[in-house]
C-alpha cells in the first residue's frame, strides 16, 4: 500500500512539474529575432511645419508617377504577400480602405471629391466577363451547342505597378526654405490587349488622401537592404523623398498633361525642364 501511494505522488509531482514547463513555454514563445520590434508599432509621423498663406509667396503644384519596377522604387512593391511583419503600398492602402482607417475617393478626379467604400473599390477591380462555350447537347447525342459561362477574374494588387502622386512645391518665406507637401496618391493599373503584353492603357484605381494615410505609412514597415535594424517606415520614404519618379503634368492653363503636347523624348525632356525650373528658382533666390 505504500508502495503505490508512493507511485501516486511522484505521478503527480511529474505531471504538475511538466505542467509548468507548459505554462513557461506558452508564456514565453519563440521570438523571430534577438529582442523585440516595438518601435515600429509605435511610430507617429514627423509634423508638418506650420505654414500660413502669407507665408507661401510661390507654389507649384505638379503630378508625378512612380514606377514601383524601378530599384529605388522596390520597398514600395515588395513583399508580394505579407512577410515577417511587412507588407507592400498597395497591401497597405487596400487593408487600410477595407478597415475604415482611409477614405477612397473616385479616381476621375483628384481633388477628393467622391468617396468609396471597399465593396465599392473592388467592384470595379473584379471583373466579371461572359463569353460562349461549346458544350455536348444533351439532348442530341454527338452535337454540341453554345451556352453563356460567367468568368470571374478576382484582382491581384501585384499587378499595380505604378502610383501617381500630386504635390505641392512652395517657398517658405517664414522659415526661408523650399518645401514639398504630397497631397494625395492613385495607384495605377496597367490594361493590356488580348495578348496580355501590348500595353493599352493606363486606368486609375482611387485617390487617397495622403495626410489622413500618414498615421498609417509610419506603422508600416519597410526593408532597408543596408541595415536590418533600421527598418524605414513608408511614411519615412515619402517624407524623406528616397524614391524615383518623373513628372507628368504640371499646373497650367490648358489643364494638360505632358503627353497631350509631346511625345516621346521630348515628354521626357519637358518632364526634366519642370523639375529644373523649380530647382533654377531656388538657386535663383540665394545668388548674389
Amino acid at each position: 500500500m505504500s508502495r503505490f501511494l508512493i507511485t501516486i505522488v511522484l505521478l503527480t509531482s511529474f505531471m504538475l512539474s511538466n505542467t509548468g514547463i507548459k505554462a513557461q513555454v506558452m508564456d514565453n514563445p519563440p521570438q523571430d529575432g534577438v529582442y523585440e520590434k516595438i518601435l515600429t508599432e509605435n511610430r507617429k509621423p514627423i509634423p508638418y511645419a506650420p505654414l500660413r498663406e502669407s507665408d507661401a509667396f510661390w507654389t507649384k503644384r505638379i503630378w508625378r508617377v512612380i514606377d514601383m519596377r524601378e530599384k529605388i522604387n522596390h520597398p514600395f512593391y515588395y513583399p508580394i504577400e505579407n512577410l515577417n511583419g511587412r507588407r507592400s503600398l498597395m497591401q497597405v492602402l487596400f487593408d487600410g480602405i477595407k478597415e475604415g482607417t482611409l477614405t477612397a475617393f473616385d479616381p476621375t478626379s483628384d481633388e477628393f471629391l467622391i468617396p468609396q467604400t471597399y465593396d465599392d473599390v473592388m467592384k470595379i477591380l473584379n471583373k466579371v466577363d461572359s463569353m460562349q462555350i461549346e458544350v455536348a447537347d444533351p439532348y442530341n447525342p454527338g452535337q454540341t451547342i453554345l451556352k453563356d459561362t460567367v468568368i470571374a477574374e478576382d484582382f491581384n494588387i501585384a499587378q499595380v505597378k505604378k502610383i501617381r502622386i500630386k504635390e505641392d512645391w512652395f517657398f517658405d518665406k517664414q522659415r526661408s526654405v523650399m518645401d514639398v507637401r504630397i497631397l494625395g496618391i492613385c495607384p495605377v493599373f496597367e490594361l493590356l490587349e488580348d495578348d496580355g503584353v501590348t500595353l493599352k492603357g493606363n486606368q486609375p484605381l482611387f485617390w487617397i488622401y495622403f495626410p489622413e494615410a500618414r498615421e498609417l505609412f509610419a506603422k508600416a514597415e519597410v526593408y532597408n537592404r543596408f541595415n536590418d535594424a533600421e527598418r524605414r517606415t513608408l511614411d519615412d520614404i515619402f517624407f524623406k523623398r528616397m524614391f524615383g519618379s518623373y513628372i507628368y503634368k504640371e499646373e497650367n492653363v490648358y489643364d494638360r498633361k505632358i503627353d497631350q503636347y509631346s511625345k516621346g523624348m521630348d515628354a521626357l525632356l519637358e518632364s526634366e525642364r519642370i523639375k529644373n525650373e523649380i530647382f533654377i528658382f531656388e538657386h535663383d533666390l540665394w545668388e548674389q
